[in-house]
């Protein structure tokens, strides 16, 4: 079963953080990786740039509007995510617990559906 494993990030907290401790999410996150693509979980991981890049879209009344930046003004905002294909929600959650940005903001585990529902 695929889960996404989807990260959160306060970037003021982040950047509360002294180098030590970015050190250890970027290494954890090394750890990681190498973890389950030796064990062949890793779907693929991807970083997300700035909300501050975002387009925002929503169609009205058949027209596309946009706006520039995050369509919430949150604290917290998605910063990332591991795709995963393992054997339960259980192991999806240890998963989601080695990733190291978990000591500092939620990761929220979702599992993906297809078109014919949940697979």
């Amino acid at each position: 079963m695929r889960f996404m494993l989807m990260m959160h990030l306060n970037p003021r907290l982040f950047e509360s953080l002294t180098e030590a401790q970015r050190g250890e999410v970027y290494r954890g996150h090394e750890e990681l990786i190498r973890i389950v693509t030796e064990s062949g979980e890793l779907v693929s991981t991807v970083a997300l740039a700035d909300p501050a890049n975002t387009v925002t879209v929503r169609v009205r009344d058949g027209a596309a509007e946009t706006v520039t930046g995050p369509h919430r003004e949150d604290e917290e905002f998605v910063c990332g995510y591991y795709l995963v294909d393992c054997d339960s929600t259980e192991r999806a959650v240890e998963l989601a617990a080695l990733i190291p940005d978990a000591r500092y903001a939620p990761v929220e585990v979702r599992p993906l559906m297809h078109e014919g529902g949940p697979e």
